[in-house]
């Protein structure tokens, strides 16, 4: 398993180079096959015989993080929506975006979103699984600001970064309080103590911080706000991240850990609360809307809050019916951002006022939306698997028991109104989208281009979700038993939905009539929107969460310039003396507050008189350096010290110690030598007493803490000392009778590679810079 979460992050270190030869072939071509083998790869585990399977590769051990993946049916569920939507994604994209855009840096983006994703959903370890889920904040922030050149792409990029980051560094708080008090970085081992997390003093902080991770990157509500804004990206990263993939992450956090908390009656009145607000809000939202993304983007919205709500209810029937929607969505969602994508393409814009009568110039285009629409408003047919799932809602709705608590009581009897008041509006923004664009008058004169059927290799795409949709619709059962009853059971625990996927279910069923009222009153209020529409100017009326984050990120901005300013004067010695004083002050509390001042005086070797006359010679020089006035006296007289170190290492029987000090030292000296003697002679500064108290302070109380340091080092004995293993293994491994250059060159290879790269890289930008400052004195 970890080869398919790493493959598509491998192989996007050459899509730059693939990207040369645009011209000939597109990039995309070579993109499509990476997630379609990795669908094709895990298309096998679909079955009624399907097992969970395990696969560790170890990381950091000593940690407790390794890459634990676990494959079970919501695993696989989203695994196969993730590979098997990319391939339809990049396939489209092929035909969205010409060869003249940047296909290097879309495909690296989303190769890398990719990887993200699926490590995300089958990651059995907490600490990897939150790697996995920033990088998918990263790589989104990427592909929202793909079009850098346009501001809303980048406020849009920005916005859905910040709030997913923040919801990510709430769910990683959890994640530490999870390992904790489990003693363990497993999910599925922390599912086996869930009593102890139960228990503990620490759950409503666990809960809360875990939801805000999920709220965040689901869009819920009030924490949905980046999503609308996050239309800005291409419509391809659209119709991938924001109706099938990354909004679904924070779905199957909470149903990833639902076996703990879904006993637990909060976890029931948050969760089930938000999402029924996410998906009344989101519906009512999106009939106001005027571009057709951001139609999508609210009906996204409020699909996600119905699955959050029933995830929220934690029954058998809703659990199951909110991994079938979590399948219908992504096939009717994301074949309606595909149609908008073409839309907009053909026509040349997605402004649903100058939109219309499009049905006899786009029929393919038209019969794709028209099957996505009616699916995602729940018509009852049964080619449309939209209803199969919101009927499943209505039921599980209407089967909430009696909460402990007077609140979640009250709760159980108001959610079925707002499930059909949410559905209602769903059906209205359904019947909005495709009458809107392809019934009323034709408006032609109001398009920048000539409308006209997309090319097929555009329409592939959609039309496979489609066929998704109608097949599903048609015989539901090919995907229960062998596909979703797994996922299910892996929230819920031995579900057995079969008798639960049928299309008729009686006249007298409470589903049906609820279905009923939906369409009812939902067609009256389609047509007669134009009359009803003016209760959007009280209701958000001038109230809106949109400009409350604009106020709250400029304020945010301005305090940040003020604190900025005060220390950020240009002043290097300004610098140097808050990084000191701050590493000094927060040493010492750490220090004393982890019993950190511990000396001991025993196994002390001697000291004998040419010990102390070394010492004495060494603080001399030390203290000679502060009253030299000459760049080379100071650089000799320090190199005393260093040389010093060194004939310590030899009384002290360590030559190896003592060459390599001598040979370094050797190095600096002449170095800094070559680099001092032209630079200007150093002269007085003026200072004041204070600055002056405050340098004595800094000086002798960072020689103090490193004195310390050095001295508790030698007391506090934390763990073993791998000082017997350098020595027993120095020659074995290393082949070298000097220990230290062996650590150097061999144990410690790579950190002295990466030293000295650091090194080539601040000399490649200070000759850059002599470069620059010599070119502009010849101008």
């Amino acid at each position: 398993m970890i080869f398919t979460v790493l493959i598509p992050l491998l192989l996007a270190c050459f899509v730059p180079l693939i990207s040369k030869i645009k011209d000939k072939i597109h990039t995309g071509i070579f993109v499509f096959f990476i997630p379609l083998a990795i669908f094709l790869y895990y298309i096998q585990f679909v079955g009624s015989d399907f097992t969970t399977v395990n696969q560790t590769v170890d990381w950091i051990p000593a940690l407790g993080i390794n890459f634990d993946f676990y494959l079970d049916g919501l695993s696989l569920l989203f695994v196969l929506l993730i590979s098997g939507i990319g391939a339809l994604v990049v396939l489209y994209s092929i035909y969205y975006l010409g060869k003249g855009e940047r296909l290097g840096h879309f495909y690296v983006y989303l190769l890398m979103f990719m990887s993200a994703m699926l490590g995300v959903v089958l990651s059995d370890n907490i600490f990897v699984l939150y790697t996995f889920w920033e990088l998918t904040s990263i790589s989104s922030f990427l592909l929202i600001g793909y079009w850098h050149f346009n501001e809303r792409s980048r406020y849009g990029a920005l916005k859905s970064m910040l709030i997913t980051v923040f919801g990510g560094l709430s769910m990683f708080g959890a994640f530490i309080l999870l390992s904790v008090i489990t003693g363990t970085t497993s999910i599925q081992s922390m599912i086996e103590q869930k009593d102890i997390i139960l228990n503990s003093t620490y759950l409503p902080f666990i809960l809360v911080l875990l939801l805000l991770g999920a709220f965040t990157k689901s869009a819920q509500f009030p924490f949905h706000i980046w999503l609308p804004d996050a239309m800005e990206a291409p419509t391809p990263v659209s119709a991938y991240l924001h109706s099938a993939t990354m909004v679904k992450a924070g779905l199957f956090l909470v149903a990833r850990f639902s076996p703990i908390f879904s006993g637990y009656e909060w976890f029931f009145i948050i969760v089930s609360i938000v999402g029924i607000v996410t998906l009344c809000w989101g519906s009512y939202m999106a009939v106001r809307q005027t571009d057709l993304k951001a139609i999508l983007a609210f009906s996204t919205i409020s699909q996600l809050g119905m699955i959050m709500a029933m995830l929220g209810f934690g029954t058998e029937i809703a659990v199951y019916a909110a991994v079938f929607h979590i399948l219908n969505h992504a096939t009717f969602k994301g074949s309606l951002f595909m149609v908008a994508g073409i839309v907009d393409h053909e026509t040349g814009t997605r402004d649903i006022r100058k939109l219309g009568g499009l049905l006899n110039f786009m029929p393919m285009t038209a019969t794709l939306a028209l099957f996505g629409t009616f699916s995602m408003a729940g018509v009852p047919l049964p080619f449309f698997n939209g209803f199969y799932s919101k009927e499943l809602f209505f039921d599980s709705s209407i089967d909430l028991t009696a909460g402990i608590s007077g609140f979640a009581d009250f709760l159980v009897q108001v959610i079925p109104y707002l499930a059909v008041f949410g559905s209602i509006f769903t059906f209205v923004y359904s019947m909005y989208f495709f009458f809107g664009v392809f019934g009323g008058k034709k408006q032609f004169n109001l398009l920048p281009k000539k409308p006209h059927e997309a090319p097929i290799g555009m329409l592939i795409s959609p039309i496979v979700l489609v066929l998704g949709v109608i097949i599903i619709g048609l015989f539901p059962n090919l995907v229960n038993g062998t596909f979703l009853a797994h996922a299910a059971d892996a929230i819920k625990g031995a579900v057995t939905a079969d008798q639960h996927i049928k299309f008729w279910h009686g006249w007298d069923s409470p589903a049906f009539m609820m279905s009923l009222i939906v369409v009812g009153i939902g067609t009256i209020l389609t047509f007669t929107r134009k009359k009803w529409a003016g209760v959007y100017r009280f209701l958000p009326g001038k109230l809106s969460l949109f400009k409350f984050y604009d106020i709250v990120l400029d304020k945010l901005n301005s305090v940040s310039n003020g604190v900025t300013k005060q220390y950020m004067t240009g002043s290097l010695r300004l610098y140097v003396a808050i990084i000191l004083g701050t590493t000094l002050t927060l040493t010492f509390i750490t220090m004393g507050a982890t019993d950190g001042f511990t000396i001991q005086f025993n196994n002390l070797s001697d000291v004998r008189i040419i010990d102390l006359s070394v010492v004495l010679i060494m603080i001399v020089a030390a203290v000679g350096t502060i009253f030299a006035r000459h760049n080379v006296a100071i650089i000799l007289i320090a190199g005393v010290v260093g040389y010093g170190v060194a004939v310590l290492f030899v009384i002290y029987r360590a030559p190896d110690l003592a060459l390599t000090q001598l040979v370094i030292e050797t190095v600096s000296v002449v170095l800094f030598l070559l680099c001092f003697y032209h630079m200007p002679k150093l002269r007085k500064r003026d200072e004041t007493k204070r600055s002056k108290a405050v340098n004595i302070v800094i000086s002798v109380g960072f020689g103090a803490l490193m004195t310390i340091i050095g001295i508790s080092a030698h007391s506090s004995k934390w763990f073993d000392s791998i000082a017997n293993y350098f020595i027993e293994t120095s020659y074995k491994l290393g082949g070298g009778h000097n220990i230290v250059n062996v650590i150097l060159v061999d144990m410690r290879g790579f950190d002295t590679l990466f030293e000295i790269t650091v090194l080539g890289i601040a000399a490649l930008a200070i000759f850059s810079l002599i470069k620059l400052k010599k070119n502009k004195e010849a101008d």
